[in-house]
């Protein structure tokens, strides 16, 4: 199975993991709606929608970039939409889009809740209830529908909680819709799933972590294979799964992951966040 033809919807992939995903969904030849806010370049945060586009459709797919705010109901449901009319339809959504903001309850500003809320676990919820009438239609066509998110396990351990308890409540509001839709979604034959790495990714998310070098990441190209893996397994079998990535690959018979080290061959790689 691949995803030749496939039409991908994918929340805030004009960077880092979510555009390593699509570029590699792209290389079969997919189809993919970058629904995003960045138009006009930022030099301190390389990458636009209309950038993304221009490598998906260098790596052999085709793409739609729509400005988009996925906290706005309006916005993302003429975004759906617009992507089921020009390719005929969704059959993937990635809720890779995540603000984050790594501070203890006194130095987070409400401004900055709201928006981890609003990004994280609102948009991830509007992108699923927007796309859901066309993840049917892809099930009743035997397209083979997934959700992917990019949220990590529930893990109650209160050490995940005490340093950054608004981001960390907004994470797992993400993974909530997963172990929620995943069972909701069943009857219809729409698998929804969860991934997170095992080891912090260089993106620019990087900056928002300090004291994390580079030599102690993995490329966002791990996270592309392993959630390539996932999107074209059977959703009938493969649905409510929080995956890792490296244990992902392991099951895909990949067992050597030097090459995905940012130093290759590192072995002093920071676990992620939850893990």
């Amino acid at each position: 199975m691949n995803l030749k033809g496939k039409t991908i919807f994918i929340s805030g992939a004009s960077r880092g993991i979510g555009l390593a995903i699509v570029k590699k969904a792209a290389a079969d030849g997919a189809n993919v709606a970058i629904a995003a806010k960045t138009t006009d370049p930022n030099p301190k945060l390389p990458g636009t929608i209309f950038t993304a586009a221009a490598e998906i459709e260098q790596a052999g797919g085709k793409a739609l970039p729509l400005q988009c705010d996925i906290r706005d109901e309006e916005q993302v449901v003429a975004a759906a939409w617009k992507t089921a009319e020009t390719f005929g339809g969704i059959d993937i959504l990635v809720n890779n889009a995540s603000a984050i903001n790594l501070t203890p309850t006194h130095a987070t500003p409400m401004k900055r809740f709201d928006l981890m809320f609003g990004v994280n676990v609102r948009g991830t919820y509007l992108c699923t209830q927007a796309c859901l009438p066309y993840l049917k239609q892809s099930a009743d066509r035997g397209r083979n529908p997934h959700v992917l998110t990019l949220s990590p396990p529930l893990n109650m351990d209160p050490r995940w909680f005490a340093p950054h308890v608004a981001y960390t409540m907004a994470k797992y509001g993400m993974s909530m819709c997963v172990l929620g839709h995943a069972e909701e979604f069943r009857p219809y034959g729409i698998a929804v799933n969860a991934l997170w790495p095992r080891t912090v990714i260089q993106t620019a998310a990087l900056q928002m972590i300090p004291g994390v070098q580079p030599e102690h990441c993995r490329k966002p190209d791990i996270m592309a294979d392993a959630a390539y893996a996932i999107l074209t397994s059977d959703a009938a079998a493969t649905t409510g799964n929080f995956f890792i990535d490296e244990e992902v690959l392991a099951k895909a018979g990949v067992t050597d992951l030097s090459r995905y080290s940012v130093v290759p061959g590192s072995r002093q790689l920071m676990p992620d966040l939850f893990l």
